[in-house]
């Protein structure tokens, strides 16, 4: 209630209500008729509205419009809008479905906006050899509802239906990495148009085998690139076998080393746990009201199991024993899919259930990720620096595979608040520096932590990343402005 009664006295306008350089930056008229000839003129808007929706994605950063949005059909009116622009000196911005937390589709140069939607074609299915192969307008629930009849899935969950091909951008995880990896684990090969408008296949057209040795790991450069070394036309994505039984639970603990001390300790003891979620109890709070569950406001974790129902058995009686160790109590445990349903997608819809908790404000949200070992020590650091800084926040996290978040309410017309936010997102990145891990763990660099990724790289490993860029992109013109 006082985090309600805080929000109302600070009486914020919505973050969206500001948007940076809406007009136009100098597209030529011939310039946008050339557009229109690649894709044809219904395929091409520079209207104010459609160009800021293009220009922001759910992060807190300003709204920065493209001069131009263009829907290409196909692979090869991608590479003619490249060469396009790439002759002319015109920077490209590539878009799926405007999902990102760290700016990464902010035009901060203007240019052309590629929004790649409008090619959502599931290629092929090779059921047998665990692949798919798809275009980037496919999200993740139109190919696991796909999937539903042939007994595979693919299980990389970010929250958001994020679009396969931008998840790959981005190096998307989610809440089942522990079990099942990142998007850096489940993509096989890519389809790339290069800024020069050439394409390449990063592991040979067509190919879709379990494993190599042959050459660079070229598609691994292009996972987590952000959109800066080229546009992502398709991937060939593995799949897995639908588990056979599914079981889900939820136990709170009287406190956050409690619950991240159970976690360890099921990793270390080989749980087969598929996930473990962790969310403190201001979240808790906050998906209790936005979600209407019933459930304890406490240091909470929720677990998820895949197996058979007999293997299954012994996994959770192992879980148990191990959470009351830790004096963990209000275990419940959900095997029917649509209890377990409700829990997930309560977990899913934390970042709007924290929003929803003071209606005007925005949210900013950290990510980083350390050893496992670590994983106790930096939450709870985080905890009491968090009630020492004054900031309003929530910390929730993949904490199986030792990646969490932190949520921060912030007033974006509050200067000192605003470098408060910056500050204490920057101190917890180096702290996570500190421990051996890294500034982010899915959301990637973006705009924002360019900085925080020096450090992390050193110096001969950012020089090692420029020259790749420069290689691949001498004008400097893919997604200016991010990672590098």
């Amino acid at each position: 209630m006082a985090l309600l009664l805080r929000a109302v006295t600070w009486g914020l306008l919505p973050w969206r209500s500001h948007c940076s350089s809406a007009p136009q930056r100098g597209l030529s008229k011939g310039f946008v008729e050339a557009l229109e000839a690649v894709v044809g003129s219904p395929h091409v808007s520079t209207a104010a509205a459609v160009r800021e929706h293009h220009g922001r994605d759910e992060s807190m950063y300003r709204c920065h419009p493209p001069d131009a949005v263009v829907w290409p059909q196909n692979v090869d009116q991608v590479s003619r809008l490249a060469a396009l622009c790439y002759s002319q000196g015109v920077a490209i911005i590539p878009f799926g479905t405007g999902t990102g937390l760290e700016g990464g589709v902010c035009a901060l140069q203007g240019g052309v906006c590629v929004n790649l939607t409008h090619m959502d074609r599931i290629r092929e299915l090779n059921p047998e050899d665990f692949s798919v192969v798809v275009e980037p307008g496919v999200t993740r629930k139109a190919l696991n509802t796909h999937l539903r009849d042939c007994g595979l899935w693919f299980p990389v969950d970010p929250g958001a239906d994020a679009s396969l091909c931008g998840m790959a951008a981005t190096g998307a995880s989610g809440t089942n990495a522990v079990r099942y990896g990142t998007m850096r684990d489940n993509v096989i090969n890519l389809e790339v148009v290069l800024p020069d408008g050439r394409l390449l296949h990063t592991a040979g057209q067509g190919r879709h085998f379990k494993k190599t040795a042959a050459g660079y790991n070229l598609t691994g450069l292009f996972v987590g690139s952000e959109g800066t070394l080229g546009l992502i036309t398709s991937a060939t994505l593995r799949l897995h076998p639908t588990p056979e039984a599914t079981v889900a639970a939820t136990c709170a603990f009287p406190s956050v080393q409690a619950a991240v001390d159970s976690t360890v300790q099921m990793l270390q003891a080989a749980v087969p746990v598929a996930r473990i979620e962790f969310l403190d109890e201001v979240m808790m709070d906050a998906c209790n009201r936005y979600s209407k569950l019933n459930c304890s406001v406490a240091p909470t974790l929720f677990l998820e199991f895949h197996g058979s129902e007999q293997a299954l058995a012994e996994q959770l009686q192992r879980a148990e024993v191990i959470t009351q160790h830790n004096r963990a109590s209000h275990f419940s445990w959900a095997k029917e899919a649509e209890e377990r349903s409700r829990l997930w997608t309560a977990r899913h819809n934390a970042w709007y259930a924290f929003l929803a908790l003071a209606p005007g404000f925005k949210g900013y949200s950290t990510d980083v990720c350390v050893p496992i070992s670590k994983l106790p020590e930096i939450l709870v650091h985080t905890k009491e620096k968090l009630k020492a800084s004054g900031l309003t926040g929530a910390i929730v996290g993949h904490v199986g595979d030792g990646n969490f978040h932190c949520l921060l309410l912030v007033n974006p017309d509050d200067a000192e608040e605003l470098q408060r936010v910056k500050t204490f997102a920057e101190e917890l990145g180096r702290r996570a520096l500190a421990l051996r891990g890294t500034c982010t763990g899915e959301h990637g660099i973006g705009m924002g932590k360019r900085q925080l990724l020096q450090e992390e790289v050193g110096p001969v490993g950012l020089e090692t990343m420029q020259q790749l860029k420069v290689m691949l992109d001498p004008r400097g013109l893919m997604n200016p402005g991010k990672v590098l």
